[in-house]
């Protein structure tokens, strides 16, 4: 299996890690984004090139399985053993060890020395106290006081606490770290389209427990007969072209409930799995899920991690919730590319969205006390949910009222130089994106522009637009940027553009300085911290070198 670029970069980045630091590093990659295939590379290189012995822990048999299918395909000649009650195996001696915490956590013993630790969803590790993850770590450590610990996660914090990563915590830096929005940019992972449903809950009357919603309460709210009415018709309506749709109920009897009524009202077939489901008939339903046999698929706290169905097309969330990292599993279920599968619709029932922002711009706590400006808003028009910043819906087209300029038009005459008000803020680059973007509803023959996505911290980006294929003053700007960038000659066309891009041609942007005009629609970036312009492409020095690999590594653990 050969790695993809980023997933090669994350290898790398723990084997340096774990050289150069004495603590413990987590890599953050988001769902569907081939953790797995990361997780199988160290394994093998632990294994077979530094003679060391690893233990793989999650928490669910889905990820022990998803382990052991990688591992077999990256390294086939791997020892690999998997010790899990709930797949009644108790495999011990093997050079890897793939185990569910539930069944070893008090097993370190019988598993003897190991040198990595690696742990799955790694989020799930409790913050303090004796958990069960805490409990194993300790014991092994006895046996090997040289043990180091790798997390992987797609959502690195958790709801009351922030950041899973702390000096005092098990796992203490993220070394590695990709967001959703380069792996869709890039084409790993699939575009999303949301809609908000037309009924409002009222959730002012949901009190909270541990930082979430009191489970009966949400059920009661939302197992009113014409909130379930409301959701499956509308499910209905919007996935007429849709293939697996995957629905997140509240609780056991609300799920029921959308089952119901989904066949007596809709004549559907809908599948439905709780904790309760027996394990033969929750495998035969998810068998008749992936295969496409089962349009509509319910649950209940099952299918939010380790459930890897690349064929889901929607996912309806008919619950809500104050945690981001449960909001963004759900989401995430749609998150695999497939053939034939274009984007991934999200019917959001529950809020979510709006509470939460966009998945590639999540924020890592609420907004306390309802405070604070939206992450998301909902078009009046089509019900589409987009990120805060748009001014125009770029499913419809309908222009949002600009709240700034309303503001600052309604005092202009007492206090003039609130309506020209600017704030200029540099942000540090951590990494550009460049892609091809076509205007929405443009014309087949309409010029294109090359789009740059500048990172600038946790999933948080600012985008501008160079037009290579437009003329007059606006291919005069873009000749400009070019030339402060490159050696190359100016692209004719925003397909060469990015492919040079990519290929090295511009200097790295290390900072930008973004804009914000108070009662204009957009911030602008309009400086930037350049390096020096890279060589030719086709010079000897810009030809890149030969990478050799180097078979005896020091041992990075």
């Amino acid at each position: 299996m050969e790695l993809r670029p980023y997933q090669r970069q994350a290898v790398e980045a723990v084997y340096d890690f774990l050289r150069t630091r004495d603590d413990n590093p987590c890599l953050v990659i988001p769902t569907a984004g081939g953790k797995t295939p990361v997780m199988a590379t160290i394994c093998r290189d632990a294994v077979q090139l530094w003679e060391g012995r690893v233990l793989i822990l999650a928490h669910v048999r889905e990820l022990l399985d998803q382990a052991a299918e990688k591992l077999h395909l990256v390294a086939p000649d791997l020892p690999v053993g998997i010790y899990s009650a709930g797949l009644k195996r108790r495999d011990l001696g093997y050079a890897v060890t793939i185990a569910g915490i539930q069944s070893i956590y008090e097993k370190a013993c019988d598993v003897g020395p190991v040198d990595l630790v690696v742990v799955d969803e790694a989020h799930l590790i409790p913050p303090d106290g004796e958990g069960m993850y805490r409990t194993f770590l300790a014991d092994a450590r006895k046996i090997n006081p040289q043990l180091r610990v790798i997390g992987m996660t797609a959502t690195p914090f958790r709801m009351k606490s922030g950041t899973i990563c702390a000096p005092e915590n098990i796992l203490n830096i993220v070394c590695f770290e990709i967001g959703v929005r380069e792996l869709i940019v890039q084409g790993f992972l699939c575009p999303l389209r949301t809609k908000a449903g037309s009924q409002r809950p009222d959730y002012d009357q949901l009190h909270l427990r541990g930082g979430e919603y009191i489970a009966g309460e949400v059920e009661d709210l939302m197992d009113e007969d014409y909130l379930v009415l409301s959701a499956c018709r509308e499910i209905i309506e919007h996935t007429q072209d849709r293939r697996s749709v995957l629905i997140f109920a509240s609780g056991v009897r609300h799920g029921q409930h959308i089952c119901r009524v989904m066949s007596e009202r809709h004549r559907v077939d809908c599948g439905f799995v709780c904790g309760e489901t027996l394990p033969f008939e929750r495998d035969s339903l998810l068998k008749r899920f992936r295969e496409g046999a089962l349009k509509y698929l319910c649950n209940v706290n099952v299918l939010t991690t380790g459930f890897d169905a690349p064929n889901i097309d929607c996912v309806a969330m008919v619950r809500p919730t104050l945690s981001p990292g449960l909001y963004y599993q759900m989401v995430g279920r749609g998150f695999r590319l497939h053939p034939g599968k274009t984007d991934c619709l999200v019917l959001d029932f529950g809020g979510n969205v709006l509470r939460h922002g966009p998945v590639d711009q999540l924020r890592v706590s609420p907004v306390a006390n309802g405070n604070g400006e939206a992450p998301a808003k909902e078009c009046p028009q089509c019900h589409a949910v987009i990120a805060a910043g748009y001014a125009n819906c770029p499913e419809c087209g309908h222009e949002f009222p600009d709240r700034n300029r309303r503001q600052h038009e309604a005092t202009a005459s007492s206090e003039g130089i609130l309506s020209d008000q600017t704030t200029r803020t540099e942000h540090e680059v951590t990494d550009v994106f460049y892609s091809v973007h076509i205007k929405r509803g443009a014309p087949p023959d309409a010029p294109r522009t090359m789009r740059v996505d500048y990172r600038v911290g946790f999933n948080e980006y600012f985008s501008e637009w160079v037009c290579f294929e437009h003329t007059g003053f606006a291919r005069q700007k873009a000749e400009q940027w070019w030339l402060r960038r490159s050696n190359e000659p100016v692209p004719a066309n925003a397909d060469e553009a990015v492919e040079l891009a990519d290929a090295g041609a511009l200097t790295p942007t290390s900072a930008i300085t973004v804009e914000r005009k108070a009662g204009e629609k957009f911030d602008r970036v309009v400086a930037y911290r350049l390096g020096d312009k890279p060589p030719r492409l086709d010079s000897e020095e810009g030809l890149p070198e030969d990478v050799s690999v180097v078979e005896n590594e020091e041992v990075p653990f």
